[in-house]
């Protein structure tokens, strides 16, 4: 089984957005890190599954927060580029790609 590795400013954004919605509700941010933890296993199982996103992307939403996990499957490991809004600046880590 492949291993997942983070973007280091993709680790940086869920917890970002952990610390947001525990301040916005408590156990929010932990049901937010569970939601991810739930993304992250079905990616594992079947990295394929998710929609494209281009040639070399694929995204994952999470179920319960509007957000997506972009992903790139490599031979030995699944990047994840970012944890990103489904609704704010699109695309905005592109260029985590290079």
């Amino acid at each position: 089984m492949k291993q997942i590795a983070f973007h280091p400013s993709a680790d940086a954004e869920v917890t970002e957005a952990a610390q947001y919605y525990e301040v916005q509700k408590s156990g929010l941010g932990s049901q937010l890190l569970v939601d991810v933890e739930r993304a992250l296993h079905q990616i594992l199982k079947n990295p394929e599954a998710s929609p494209r996103i281009g040639r070399r992307l694929r995204r994952k939403s999470l179920l319960r927060f509007p957000y997506n996990l972009v992903y790139a499957v490599h031979q030995d490991k699944i990047l994840i580029l970012a944890y990103a809004h489904q609704k704010r600046l699109p695309f905005y880590w592109r260029k985590r790609l290079k």
